[in-house]
């Protein structure tokens, strides 16, 4: 059984279009709010966080959605057109926006744009666990990342390109070269990818060999109990990281004393660091498994974490345990998704899908409140201690996981490495 590249390539188009988007969304729309609209920062964040609430709803209700009808283009196809049609409307008013000044219309048409994205993202998400055996979901999840990483490079060219100078630069190109890539991405998913053509061949191959529940079928209590487990510990370990990267810039100025965006070295160190770590933790998981290799990935964040709090000032060790970070969160995030897919039955990685992503994105929601509630009330100091408790607890949780950890064969091609989420 051999992965078709050039098909999965094709579904990856949607996900391109929405990493395109998102790139450039949390890149522009925060200097349109400060520059134009004069918000501060707390109303900025308030706003920009805007997306995470909307899809701890809109994520699961439209990945279920598309899991139950039927339609004679598909099941998610019907919610990856109309979300990125709507999108691109809405998306163009944005900058109509910004030139006139008008914050209710900017917030208007940026409500409506989230919720676009928010009717598709799960599908489109959905639709290459949909379309690619279980045994190849790997390869099938990093040809989809790559083809993400793809969309997002299309972003940041098109910014550099078209983003003027000045203190009120014209952000109507960008935002239509975006849109335009949007349209045309998914154009060419619908008229390549049949989806229920492929669907029914879908079909008919699993109905031959043993994946687990038939589609219809409820998942058995104790894969439940593995499904909540991992989604808790997906929570927790999201609420312990998103802490840390989301407040390291103002704890490094408060507490260790660094200025002029030095902070910054440590962070880069753990995004190289994780980006990196990918051959040899596909390599890892590969011989150990999906839980064993995330196991270590936690136990990793929270030594970090609690070496972390005792530095008083900034020490160049700091970089070492930041590179492990990078790594820990890279063994994380590799085999967390999948696992999630592994538990679902046929008919559900819609739903199944959303439930990840409202997991994830509820930490997301939560921790930059409660983590800055203890830095502005009892001191910055409680950051990491903050991060050690919650990644022990995902620990704990992922104790519990006893599904989902299917041990693939060993890696014939440097590409499964690549196996990661959004």
């Amino acid at each position: 059984m051999k992965l078709d590249y050039k098909r999965t390539v094709l579904i990856g188009m949607a996900f391109l279009s929405i990493c395109a988007f998102w790139q450039m969304y949390d890149n522009i729309i925060p200097l349109i709010l400060k520059n134009t609209f004069r918000l501060g920062e707390t109303l900025t964040g308030a706003i920009m966080a805007a997306d995470n609430v909307l899809a701890l709803f809109l994520l699961p209700l439209f990945g279920t959605l598309s899991d139950r009808i039927h339609t004679p283009i598909g099941k998610r196809m019907p919610f990856i057109l109309a979300g990125t049609g709507s999108a691109f409307i809405f998306l163009l008013l944005l900058p109509v926006a910004d030139r006139l000044g008008n914050l209710w219309l900017f917030i208007t048409a940026l409500f409506f744009v989230l919720l676009s994205m928010g009717l598709y993202r799960s599908p489109a998400v959905a639709l290459m666990p949909d379309l690619t055996p279980k045994p190849l979901r790997s390869k099938g999840n990093a040809v989809i990342n790559l083809m993400g990483a793809v969309g997002g490079v299309y972003a940041l060219i098109m910014i550099s390109l078209l983003v003027g100078s000045g203190t009120t630069p014209d952000y109507f190109p960008l935002f239509l070269s975006v849109g335009l890539l949007m349209l045309l991405s998914i154009a060419v998913l619908f008229f390549t990818v049949p989806e229920n053509k492929l669907r029914a061949r879908m079909a008919s191959e699993e109905e031959s060999t043993d994946n687990g529940p038939a589609s219809t079928a409820e998942l058995p209590r104790e894969m439940k109990r593995s499904l909540l487990f991992i989604l808790l510990s997906v929570a927790l370990w999201y609420i312990a990281y998103n802490a840390v990267t989301t407040a390291f810039s103002r704890y490094a100025t408060h507490v260790w004393g660094l200025e002029n965006g030095g902070y910054a070295n440590c962070l880069m160190v753990a995004t190289v660091a994780a980006i990196v770590s990918y051959i040899p933790i596909g390599a890892l998981s590969s011989r150990i498994g999906r839980k064993r290799t995330i196991l270590i990935g936690v136990a990793l964040l929270t030594f970090c974490y609690l070496c972390a709090s005792f530095y008083t000032t900034y020490h160049a060790t700091m970089n070492l345990f930041f590179g492990v970070i990078g790594f820990a969160w890279a063994a994380i995030n590799v085999n967390s998704f999948p696992m999630v897919v592994e538990i679902s039955t046929g008919g559900d990685v819609g739903k199944y899908t959303g439930y990840y992503y409202t997991f994830s994105m509820a930490a997301q929601v939560i921790t930059p409140i409660l983590s800055g509630f203890l830095l502005e009330h009892i001191s910055y100091r409680t950051l990491f201690p903050y991060a050690v408790v919650f990644s022990v607890l995902a620990f704990c949780t992922m104790l519990f996981v006893k599904h989902g950890d299917s041990k693939p064969e060993k890696k014939k091609s440097m590409l499964e490495n690549f196996d990661v989420d959004d």
